[in-house]
């Protein structure tokens, strides 16, 4: 086999709808275009969510919910992750610059220790927020529990 003997794979190509080129080619006339109206004329570019006419989907449907604006966001982290943490760096002091630069968190997210896992390790923890499960668990441990503002 040679670079000129190489051709698609049968059923794999179609051919191109040549449209406007008479009536002998099936596509002359109105070129698919149906007759008359904004759509058979060049130029037309119909509106984004336009369903001709009909009442479109997004003024259908009703509005709902509503966005609290005072809200705070927290990163949720298991105390799992914390004993994970603390035998990999071998340290017993993990606060938000540790999160940090283990990669846990952005700069700006604010931390939730949560109770998920088990922890055997004595920790001083310091986050911005605190579950009952995770302050009892890491208490239980003999660590320590401070909450940052």
């Amino acid at each position: 086999m040679k670079l000129h003997e190489l051709k698609p794979a049968k059923g794999s190509t179609k051919r191109a709808k040549r449209i406007g080129r008479g009536e002998g080619s099936g596509h002359g006339g109105t070129s698919t275009r149906g007759h008359k109206g904004a759509q058979a004329r060049s130029g037309y570019s119909r509106k984004i969510g336009f369903e001709g006419g009909q009442m479109p989907i997004q003024r259908r449907l009703p509005k709902f919910g509503f966005t609290n604006r005072n809200r705070v966001e927290y990163k949720g982290i298991n105390v799992s992750v914390l004993q994970s943490l603390s035998e990999k760096l071998g340290t017993s002091v993990i606060d938000i610059e540790t999160l940090r630069t283990a990669g846990f968190i952005s700069r700006t997210q604010l931390v939730k220790i949560l109770g998920n896992g088990e922890l055997s390790v004595k920790l001083e923890v310091s986050a911005n927020a605190f579950s009952k499960s995770a302050v009892a668990k890491i208490e239980a441990a003999g660590g320590k529990v401070t909450t940052i503002e």
